[in-house]
């Protein structure tokens, strides 16, 4: 019987990241809170730069950038905005947020500590580089290692590819 197996990923699409800085900084400008208030989104690279002459507009924006990003089923856990407090920058606010791809080495140390301590026991863990490969002859043990790690609270987002 062959081993199957999948890849444990932490990517974003730049595209869906980009159409949802569009949409907000489109809300932001046609919203009359943010009229005559400097307020604006900007995404540059892997940075999304949002910017007011408050601190309680820059945190609106910020609020109206996540429902545009979670409409677009991206994760919240990929933008890392420090400790979410705007900071002052001459006469306006500024908050940036970076974002995230990949799983760092505590995290996958996680992830396959996870897998060995409450998978079933088929089901093996290896981390290559930036992504955890999970291998087991049972599919259906796979499946349910893919169960528990969606239920995991987890500081970093997983997506599930290479499944064979």
């Amino acid at each position: 019987m062959a081993v199957s197996s999948f890849d444990v990923v932490s990517r974003y699409d730049v595209q869906e990241v980009d159409n949802a800085v569009n949409q907000a900084a489109k809300e932001v400008g046609q919203r009359y809170d943010f009229r005559n208030v400097g307020a604006s989104v900007v995404l540059s690279g892997e940075a999304i730069t949002m910017t007011a002459n408050s601190a309680e507009r820059v945190l609106a924006i910020w609020d109206v950038l996540q429902s545009k990003l979670i409409r677009r089923g991206l994760s919240l856990k990929q933008v890392d905005v420090g400790d979410g407090e705007p900071q002052p920058s001459g006469k306006e606010y500024k908050l940036v947020g970076s974002l995230k791809e990949g799983i760092s080495q505590e995290h996958a140390k996680a992830i396959t500590k996870m897998v060995r301590d409450e998978a079933p026991k088929s089901v093996k863990a290896q981390i290559q580089g930036e992504e955890v490969r999970v291998q087991s002859k049972s599919r259906d043990d796979l499946q349910e290692t893919i169960a528990l790690l969606k239920g995991a609270k987890l500081d970093v987002a997983l997506q599930f590819v290479n499944f064979r």
